[in-house]
């Protein structure tokens, strides 16, 4: 395999099973705080090909399956709870950043999918995050005031995402485990593409659903249902979980060990990348759990436009990350994530200009968007890996993910307060602008400031900003742009160790 093919593989993979991907219904990639799982594992193991073809197909129905639960219960459906049950932008910026504000039981996460053994973990805790959802399916017609049942769906939706949080990183560490490394990127990548399909069939049906209701004044209901499909789904997923084999079945339990949690703070080559976490994040934060609020009651898009934004930022992002891959092995990691954070800290600004009348910009930045935000993924991907030792690896990305989760949480709140001070429109030299804008232009000045601290980031071999930015044209051209998605690979018995 080339080069370049094992970089592709190797961010396929990453982002598959480490990132969150821009998934239909969450407006913003970035919104989302990096390394929501262990990294993959990777110990050769010999594993019999009829087993391991099995669990692979049942991997690849239970991800669709989960995408079916995403969508009927996370993202614009999500905030369409928070806008059905009347709560202020606080509250909803709040609700959003909860898959944030959970990041901070990645340590306790590293910690008990060592103590509990990786396929425990994962169908346990999984399982019961998808099933923690179940009370939602009664919140629209309990007899108790509005305030009451905000503060029910936030502890519902934070108790599920908290679950996920301690569950993928269980399964991440136990798909290490069973899928081969020679064919990991491939399956991964046709993996994560047929989920993103799923996943855009899912909340598109799921948004058109919440549209139609709307007009018959059947909000709860629909909401309602739709969450007894999520839980319903959520079932499916731990029924083929538990379909799927365990390669290191009664593997020794690794003890908890404080020193290797706190090792990362104090790694001189770690602190660029984990101020840089620290400072982006919260960039990101200002502005990152407002998107879709701003589309659903300001822009007036309705959740099927939102969803299908969504789906055409999550397919550009995927349909460049070959690119991306190439341009990491060729230049390093760094100058990438320099890159793409300078540009992305202008697309905030697109959204000055969409109104209920003219929505074009909109598209404008999902083409912008869904590319740099796939660079920025694979990139703030390989720099641990380039950054971190081997033997301390799961504990280095357990620190990223929790500080960059809890600067965005905190940006999120700090945001949601802001706006809620502010009226909620206001003119400027005979234009009319919403409170939320104001948060948005905040927040690309923030990444600006922010994307500064990418440059003191240390890479062994990464070459200059300025040579990506020269061979970027080049890279761009059709005779470039690689030889398309690859047919998947059968697995071969030398390809099961």
């Amino acid at each position: 395999m080339s080069a370049h093919r094992r970089t592709f593989s190797r961010g396929l993979s990453a982002l598959s099973a480490g990132l969150p991907l821009s998934r239909p219904g969450i407006p913003s990639p970035g919104g989302s705080a990096p390394f929501l799982g262990a990294p993959i594992a990777g110990n050769p193991r010999r594993i019999q090909a009829k087993p391991l073809r099995r669990s692979l197909r049942i991997c690849l129905i239970e991800g669709i399956f989960a995408e079916v639960v995403t969508a009927c219960a996370g993202g614009a459906v999500l905030t369409g709870w928070a806008l059905h049950l009347g709560c202020k932008a606080l509250v909803i910026g709040l609700i959003a950043s909860l898959p944030q504000i959970a990041q901070l039981v990645q340590l306790p996460a590293a910690w008990t999918t060592a103590l509990l053994g990786h396929r425990r973990a994962c169908l346990w805790l999984v399982g019961l995050s998808r099933q923690a959802l179940l009370p939602m399916i009664a919140l629209p017609f309990l007899p108790v005031p509005d305030p009451v049942k905000q503060a029910l769906l936030v502890t519902v939706a934070l108790s599920s995402a908290v679950l996920g949080v301690l569950g993928n990183n269980a399964w991440v560490a136990w798909m290490g485990e069973l899928v081969p490394r020679r064919i990991r990127g491939r399956y991964f990548g046709r993996r994560t593409g047929l989920c993103m399909l799923g996943g855009a069939v899912a909340s598109a049906a799921a948004g058109a659903v919440l549209d139609h209701a709307h007009g018959r004044d059947r909000v709860g209901l629909t909401l309602a249902g739709l969450a007894l499909v999520a839980c319903a789904a959520g079932a499916v997923t731990t029924w083929l979980m538990r379909q799927q084999h365990d390669p290191a079945a009664g593997a020794p339990r690794a003890p908890f060990d404080l020193r290797q949690a706190l090792r990362p703070f104090g790694d001189p080559s770690a602190q660029g990348l984990l101020r840089y976490q620290l400072v982006w994040n919260f960039a990101v934060g200002l502005a990152g759990s407002f998107f879709s609020l701003h589309m659903l009651k300001n822009l007036g898009m309705g959740f099927t436009l939102v969803a299908i934004y969504g789906a055409a930022t999550a397919a550009l992002r995927m349909v460049t990350a070959p690119l991306w891959g190439r341009l990491i092995d060729r230049f390093g990691a760094r100058p990438v994530l320099v890159f793409c954070s300078f540009s992305v800290s202008v697309i905030p600004l697109f959204w000055l200009l969409p109104t209920r009348s003219v929505l074009w910009p909109v598209a404008l930045d999902a083409l912008f968007s869904g590319p740099l935000w796939g660079g920025h993924g694979l990139a703030v991907f390989a720099l641990p890996l380039a950054i971190a030792p081997r033997d301390g690896r799961p504990w280095y990305l357990a620190a990223f993910a929790a500080v960059g989760g809890i600067t965005f949480s905190v940006a999120t709140v700090l945001a949601g307060a802001l706006a809620q001070q502010l009226p909620h429109t206001f003119s400027i030299a005979g234009h009319t602008f919403w409170n939320l804008q104001v948060l948005f232009v905040a927040s690309s000045i923030a990444r600006l400031g922010a994307a500064g601290f990418a440059l003191r980031i240390v890479e062994p071999s990464a070459r200059p900003v300025t040579e990506l930015v020269r061979a970027l044209p080049a890279a761009l051209l059709p005779s470039h742009a690689g030889s398309g998605p690859r047919r998947p690979v059968p697995v071969h018995p030398r390809d099961v160790t």
